[in-house]
């Protein structure tokens, strides 16, 4: 059994069976791919049934060369763990050999969240009189209202706007899709740039049901929105880490801060499982200490 060929079984067992989108199967795809460039570096002819636990700790020590953080490693460690139980589910192994291996410990890292006045700052510092000025503005303004990924921006049809109902239908993770409320000033910007997208020279006929195209026609790519974001925070003198999915967490967590319920905000952000809508919203423990002292019949 080679590599190559298990690696593309793998993949579309990650497509058919689990329904990851083509992101998350590349990820895992790069995941396994570094543990056969480690083997490979050591000259260890060893194929996908015959690697032990040992082989994976020895990787995880030439990992540690590299210093790559604990997130990376963790992650890491995660895809070769889903290998491994691919082969174990189609008995190609007895045993799991990742079983025994432990991820690093992680601390909660949290991604930065913007204030409402620094949404603000980043899209004063666009510069309309530009050709991608109103596009970029309607993509923040997009991002901020409906949480969205910046895949799933990009991959936003106009077949899925609903505006007269104030709901954009949104294709997620797996290709799972979810209604998204979208505010008014989102579908302002974006009836705006209608204006400047339908005045463009040509559209390239793949991507004629896409919203957000670049000068020439054609879907946008996700390095073009996190490139221009970051010269805007830039611009705008935001010191801050951000890239889209800064807008995204500032989303749910501005929602939360308001009073939101936590469901409704796991709805919005399409999450199967209401920890991860956690991990995405920093809720202060006043927050907490009032929602008690308000719902729970001994207060």
């Amino acid at each position: 059994m080679n590599w190559e060929k298990t690696i593309f079984h793998f993949k579309s067992f990650l497509k058919l069976e689990k329904s990851l989108s083509k992101n998350s199967i590349d990820a895992y795809e790069t995941d396994i791919k570094k543990f056969v460039s480690y083997l490979d570096s050591k000259k260890l002819a060893i194929s996908p049934t015959q690697v032990q636990t040992k082989d994976i700790k020895k990787f995880l020590e030439w990992l540690n060369e590299f210093n790559l953080n604990a997130r990376s490693q963790a992650r890491i460690i995660s895809g070769l763990k889903a290998f491994f139980k691919y082969l174990l589910l189609e008995n190609r192994i007895d045993s799991d050999p990742s079983g025994l291996v432990e991820s690093p410990k992680l601390g909660r890292k949290l991604p930065e969240v913007l204030s409402i006045e620094e949404i603000d700052r980043i899209i004063s510092a666009i510069d309309l009189s530009l050709p991608e000025g109103q596009r970029n503005k309607s993509i923040i303004e997009t991002l901020y209202s409906c949480g969205l990924r910046v895949s799933e921006l990009v991959n936003l049809k106009i077949s899925n706007l609903y505006f007269n109902d104030g709901f954009i239908r949104v294709v997620g993770k797996g290709d799972k899709e979810r209604l998204v409320p979208i505010g008014q000033k989102a579908i302002k910007e974006i009836g705006y740039y209608f204006q400047d997208r339908n005045s463009l020279s040509q559209i390239d006929k793949s991507s004629e049901n896409i919203v957000f195209l670049n000068r020439r026609g054609k879907q946008l790519s996700r390095i073009t929105i996190f490139d221009f974001i970051k010269k805007l925070a830039l611009k705008a003198n935001i010191k801050k880490n951000i890239s889209p999915h800064t807008f995204r967490h500032s989303f749910a967590t501005h929602l939360i801060e308001g009073g939101a319920d936590l469901r409704a905000v796991q709805e919005m952000l399409g999450h199967e499982s209401i920890t991860t809508t956690e991990i995405y919203t920093h809720l202060d423990r006043e927050y907490l200490r009032e929602a008690i002292i308000q719902f729970h019949p001994r207060s």
